[in-house]
Order: C-alpha cells, then sequence, then structure tokens
C-alpha cells in the first residue's frame, strides 16, 4: 500500500469534528423539507445522512433508538429525529429536531388545506383529487402486506391480525378496545407460547460497519443523557403543566365541549394509541372525527390521507387536515374568520398530536441510554403490532368502498378509479415505485381524465 493510500485509511478513522447546535439545527430545518416517503423512508434518509455520511452516531447507536421509538405510540420516525437531537443537543437539540421534522409539514398543509376548502370544486383541483384517492388506496393496502409480512411470523399472530379484522369490520369495535385486548392476549399467549412472541421489529441488526462515528458504540452516554430520578420527575411535571395549561385555558374559554377544548382530549387520546404508525391509528381517527364530532366527511378524510401523502412529514400530519377543515366548516371563530378557526384549529391538533412524543422520547431517554444493547420487543406489543394489521386492513377496505362505489353499492363501479389503483399496486409491489411518483402519476392520470371527462361531455358523450 502507498503512502497516500495508507494517509488516506488513517484519515477515514478519525471522528468527525464536534457537531454545533446551528450546524444540527440546519440540517433538522433541510430534513422536514425532504422527509417524504413514510417513516421508512424517513429513517432510510437519516440513516444514510447521520450514520453513513456524517458520522454523527454509529449503527448500533442508531438502531437502538430506533428500537425505542418502535415501542412507543407515535410516529418513530420523528421520535427518532427528538432522540438523537436529544442525546447530541441536550432537551432543546430534541426540540428542535423534532419540531423542525412537523414545522414544514404544518405550514404546508394549512395552505393545501386553504386551497382545498376554497377551490376544491376547481376542474384541475378535482381531477388532480380524482387521480390520488385511488392511489392513496392502493398505498394503505401495499401498506398492510409490507407490515404484515414483516410482523405476522406464525399461525397466532395472523389469527389475531384476522380477529382484528373482524372486529372493527364487522362489528365497528373501537380501536383502543381492540388494542387493549390484543395487548392481553398477547401478554397471556407470551407466556403460554413464547416462542411465538419473539419477533424482531423488521429492522435488521447492526451488521455493517461504519468508520467511527461522533457518538460510536463505546463513546460514553453524555452527562445530560444519565438518568436521574429528578430528571425523570421534571419531564414529567414540565410535559403535564404544557398539556394541562393549554387544555386548562381552552377549556376556560370555550367551555369543555368547545370544538378546540374536544380536539385536544380527542387527539391527545389518539397520540396515545398511534401504535404501529398512522394507518393504524386512522381508524380511530375517523370514528371520532367522521362518525362521532362530524368535523369532517368520510370523502374529506380520504382527500386529507392523499393530501398527507404528498408532503413532507410524519403521515400522521393528516390530523392537521382534519382539525382545519373542523375549525373552517364549525365556523369556531365565525364566518368572517373561516382561515384562522381553520388555522388554529390544526395546529391546536398538532400540538397535542406530539406533544406526547417529546415526553416519551425526553423521558425515556436516558432510561434507553442505561439500557444500551439490551432493549427487547415484549409479547404484548408484538400482540398489539399483529392486531394493528388486520386494522390497516380495514382501514384499505373502507377506502376501496368509498373509492370504488361512490355512491355506495346501490350506485355505479367507478372502473377508471379502480384502473388507476390496480396500476398503482402494479408500480409498488412488482417495480418498487416510490410512493410520491406513484402519487404525482396518478393524480395527472386524475387531471387528464378529467379534461378528457369534459371534452367528451362537450361532445355529447356522457362518461
Amino acid at each position: 500500500m502507498s503512502q497516500s493510500e495508507n494517509q488516506s485509511s488513517a484519515n477515514t478513522l478519525i471522528k468527525p469534528d464536534p457537531v454545533g447546535f446551528w450546524e444540527a439545527f440546519r440540517f433538522w430545518l433541510k430534513l422536514g423539507f425532504v422527509s417524504f416517503g413514510g417513516p421508512a423512508g424517513q429513517i432510510a434518509i437519516m440513516h444514510q445522512e447521520l450514520v453513513e455520511k456524517r458520522r454523527w452516531l454509529s449503527e448500533k447507536r442508531f438502531l437502538h433508538a430506533l428500537n425505542y421509538c418502535m415501542l412507543l405510540p407515535g410516529p418513530e420516525a420523528q421520535q427518532l429525529a427528538t432522540y438523537i437531537g436529544w442525546l447530541m443537543h441536550r432537551s432543546w437539540g430534541g426540540i428542535v429536531a423534532g419540531g423542525l421534522f412537523v414545522l414544514p409539514s404544518l405550514l404546508i398543509l394549512i395552505g393545501l388545506s386553504w386551497i382545498y376548502l376554497s377551490f376544491g370544486h376547481i376542474t384541475g383541483i378535482a381531477g388532480v383529487l380524482y387521480g390520488i384517492k385511488p392511489a392513496v388506496t392502493a398505498i394503505v393496502i401495499f401498506a398492510a402486506y409490507r407490515i404484515g409480512s414483516r410482523a405476522l411470523k406464525n399461525g397466532v399472530l395472523w389469527t389475531m391480525a384476522g380477529l382484528a379484522f373482524l372486529a372493527i369490520f364487522l362489528f365497528d369495535t373501537p380501536f383502543p378496545l381492540i388494542v387493549l385486548a390484543a395487548a392481553i392476549l398477547g401478554a397471556i399467549s407470551g407466556k403460554l407460547a413464547p416462542q411465538k412472541f419473539t419477533v424482531g421489529g423488521g429492522h435488521g441488526s447492526a451488521k455493517t460497519s461504519f468508520d467511527p462515528a461522533l457518538i460510536d458504540d463505546n463513546t460514553p452516554t453524555p452527562p445530560h443523557a444519565l438518568f436521574s430520578w429528578a430528571g425523570l420527575v421534571k419531564v414529567i411535571l414540565v410535559g403535564l403543566i404544557l398539556w394541562g395549561g393549554v387544555i386548562g385555558f381552552l377549556c376556560a374559554r370555550y367551555g369543555w365541549g368547545g370544538a378546540l377544548t374536544q380536539m385536544g382530549w380527542f387527539f391527545t387520546k389518539a397520540a396515545l394509541l398511534t401504535f404501529g404508525g398512522a394507518y393504524a391509528v386512522l381508524p380511530y381517527v375517523y370514528q371520532g372525527a367522521v362518525e362521532h364530532f362530524q368535523w369532517l366527511t368520510p370523502h374529506q378524510m380520504i382527500d386529507g390521507l392523499a393530501l398527507g401523502e404528498t408532503t413532507p412529514g410524519p403521515l400522521i400530519m393528516v390530523v392537521t387536515f382534519v382539525g382545519f377543515v373542523a375549525g373552517w366548516v364549525k365556523e369556531i371563530f365565525g364566518p368572517d374568520q373561516l382561515f384562522l378557526g381553520g388555522a388554529i384549529a390544526a395546529t391546536v391538533v398538532t400540538y397535542f398530536t406530539f406533544l406526547p412524543s417529546f415526553i416519551f422520547i425526553l423521558a425515556g431517554g436516558p432510561l434507553v441510554e442505561s439500557t444500551h444493547g439490551k432493549l427487547k420487543f415484549t409479547a404484548p406489543l408484538t400482540g398489539i403490532t399483529a392486531a394493528v394489521v388486520g386494522v390497516i386492513l380495514n382501514l384499505a377496505v373502507f377506502f376501496a368502498w368509498h373509492v370504488f362505489w361512490p355512491q355506495g353499492f346501490a350506485g355505479h363501479f367507478d372502473t377508471v378509479s379502480a384502473l388507476i389503483s390496480l396500476c398503482a399496486l402494479l408500480s409498488l409491489f412488482r417495480y418498487k415505485v416510490g410512493v410520491i411518483p406513484v402519487i404525482a402519476a396518478c393524480g395527472g392520470a386524475g387531471l387528464l381524465f378529467s379534461f378528457i371527462k369534459i371534452w367528451l361531455a362537450q361532445q355529447g358523450v356522457t362518461v
């Protein structure tokens, strides 16, 4: 080996320079605008940037943090960003990382929601949404397949998924009850047949070797990340104040039955039930927002998911759209301030949806660091994951029903929507096309079809 090659090899073994707060701030801001592709895509982006390219932390430390986030309710990619930001730059680092992961999507969705409610009837926008809806149906089916293929490793777990599907499809069982039943079944079955509940998280193990990282495998835990009872109590108290202060203000200002107060309470519960990601909690959001509170219609819910799929950030950001539509439709600040009502409602919903995630990371992070290399999935959570697959499948059936039979089963079958959905499925399964290109192509197809319909109508042909 030549001297220059020896020098090059030695240089690669040097740890990267310490990362300042503002350098990290710029990265998290950039990530907030490019975090497309759902949790898998977002986690892949962070792994490539932070582990492989920038070497801010090692593969094992990255996966250790990810495994903890997988155990929590809430958006795991956003929680992972919060965890890494906290590990590197204390609590404010975590708040900035997690906040910037969400903020761009919040602002974009407020703007898109306003356009949707103000101009959604315009042919071009309606045409794009017409094409995106069947694409979303295909994406949800693909999500059920992807999660199921990873989580359902034996007949017991398949049975639990099937029972969850039947419970919500046939009996409209509330999602929280399904989660509770799955956890209890998992705990009992885990004792009777533990070998059936030793399913991994599906993210692999740290087998790839990279150059030394700033926070490496054997880097001591930073002092601020060490566990202490005083620190745990402090985080919990601050979290309760941030939650109770806002919900108390809303209750005092608008009453417990006020729309904003009920949004805060409902989405707090939703945030604590998002085991398995956004697709798993959407049926619960649908039950509450559409059926119980009637904040929006079933078709608006599907449109909201379509918009959520096309924006960066966690998919659970669809709740921002739900909040905006609710604030607009309910005219919470009067008919002359529809945008303000929608924007405030969207912000309130987003705040209460993501606040628990910050508390989970800042409170639980020190415990996780103290168990480095020892964290495992438990039987109850494995049971919940299995049930989540059945719930997602039910969501796919719900979307297919409303998209392919827009007037109900008594009405006509929308052949064009079915063909768009079939093409989207083929792209996802067979050709491994990303979610964003599929959404864009289907939106373009919907737009083209809408103009073809107009032209045919002008020729006297009914489609």
